[in-house]
């Protein structure tokens, strides 16, 4: 991410600085459902940003995150049981490999939405 970056700043960007960030950005409600997702997250997974939306993530976008190492932190940190901002590394498993992540959630106490910053590790020789 960028050093100059607040990651609060996510919240108030629009469709445009949002698709200009180089780091996947998804935005969920507290249920899962998708509300945003931006051109870089959409290129990494091969996916068409716009028919993601509407869709919840954990069952109908990614369902290798319907674990405990992943949902079970996002419902947590959805309830407010942690700090405004949670890290964490994953590895999705897509068709054509892997993919291990650095994960980011942040919350705004303001809004009923979570953001995801999806980080893409350089493979390991």
């Amino acid at each position: 991410m960028q050093s100059d970056f607040t990651e609060d700043k996510i919240f108030d960007m629009d469709r445009t600085a949002l698709d200009g960030y180089p780091d996947g950005v998804i935005t969920l409600d507290r249920s899962g459902t998708i509300k945003r997702y931006n051109k870089a997250e959409a290129a990494l997974s091969r996916r068409d940003a716009r028919e993601t939306l509407g869709l919840n993530f954990f069952t109908d976008v990614a369902p290798c995150t319907a674990v405990q190492d992943f949902k079970g932190r996002f419902d947590a940190f959805a309830l407010g049981q942690n700090s405004a901002v949670e890290r964490f590394d994953f590895t999705f498993r897509f068709a054509w490999g892997r993919q291990d992540v650095g994960i980011t959630m942040i919350r705004r106490a303001a809004s009923d939405e979570i953001n995801l910053l999806v980080a893409r590790r350089s493979e390991k020789t």
